[in-house]
């Protein structure tokens, strides 16, 4: 497993140590999650932007026609 290291504004840092006490998790483990979801998230936008030209040349011009059509 790899490690990053950040510095975290004392407002931030505050935070992150608030939800990670609420939620009975440690800080490591909630900015994992919270980078899971980011990278995902991006993953994603990412795939559309590079489908969306093939997606248009066969009709689906909204995300509507794309689950119209696969739904």
């Amino acid at each position: 497993m790899g490690s990053l290291t950040i510095r975290l504004d004392e407002r931030l840092e505050a935070d992150l140590e608030r939800i990670a006490s609420q939620q009975g998790r440690s800080k490591s483990e909630l900015v994992r999650d919270v980078l899971r979801r980011y990278t995902s998230a991006e993953l994603f936008e990412l795939a559309r932007t590079e489908l969306r030209p093939f997606a248009e040349r066969e009709g689906f011009i909204s995300d509507e026609d794309f689950f119209r059509e696969f739904s």
